[in-house]
Formats: structure tokens, sequence, C-alpha cells
């Protein structure tokens, strides 16, 4: 039987959607960016296992924990995107298809939010779409685990 369930990691400050810098990341929540997500999955087959930390080690053991029931995760790591090797050596090291997020423009920001620890080891990259880039995120996801489109 097939897997037909994707992991949603959420990192740091993330659970402050809504709120944090509204100019920047919009007035949609938390709640609702996991209800797009279980919403654009479900129209393809999958439910979501949704998880935000603002622990790097939460984090990793949800990603750990995806190898035995989870076909693929979505990821937007918050600033550890452009810290942290050892969740991209947790991305890598479980094998699953990996769709990195950024809600905004990451390359137009900052110089330090250039560089991304996790693009080497994802498949698919939506970067600056707003909250909706995670339906965009899940759809091309599916698409790699079912063998359709890559990201």
């Amino acid at each position: 039987m097939t897997v037909r369930r994707i992991l949603l990691v959420n990192g740091p400050n993330l659970n402050l959607l809504g709120t944090r810098e509204p100019e920047i990341y919009g007035t949609a929540t938390l709640s609702d960016v996991e209800r797009m997500t279980t919403d654009a999955a479900a129209a393809r087959g999958f439910d979501v296992r949704a998880v935000q930390s603002n622990h790097e080690g939460v984090l990793l053991d949800a990603i750990h924990d995806a190898r035995s029931d989870c076909a693929g995760i979505v990821i937007n790591p918050g600033g550890l995107t452009h810290t942290s090797v050892v969740l991209r050596d947790a991305l890598s090291g479980v094998g699953l298809p990996v769709a990195e997020v950024h809600i905004s423009d990451v390359h137009a920001r900052e110089e330090f939010r250039h560089h991304s620890y996790v693009t080497d080891v994802a498949t698919v990259h939506v970067v600056g779409e707003g909250v909706g880039g995670y339906a965009t995120a899940v759809d091309r996801l599916i698409g790699v685990i079912t063998g359709g489109a890559d990201g």
C-alpha cells in the first residue's frame, strides 16, 4: 500500500503568521496555512500531518518520524533555512522528496537570506508566492511522489 501522507513542517516564528510583519508575510495565520495545505493535499488524495516549532530538535524528530508514514515533506524552515546544517542533514537523511517553501522572496531581501541549506536537498522550490505557495508546493511535491511533473 502506498503512503498517502505529507509532513508539513513550519520552523521558528511561523506561529506568528498573521501578526508578524504583515507587510512581508501577509495576514493569513498558521492555521490558515495548515488548512490550505490540507485542502490542497486532499484534492490529490493525500492527507497532511503538520508540525510547527521554535525548537530545532522538535523539527528534527518530526522529520525523522516521517520515514515511517509519509511520502514527502513540505517545509518552510523559517530562519533555520540560512543557519541549520543539521536540518539539512535530517532532510537528506530520511530520503523523502522535499518541497522548500518561502512566503517572501528571500532572494530580494537581506543578503544573509540568499543562502539556503535546504535548497540542494529539495526537489521543489516555491519562493515569494505568499502563503498560496504552500498549495503550489503540495501540488508539485505530489507530482514528484506520484511520478507526474517534477518541481
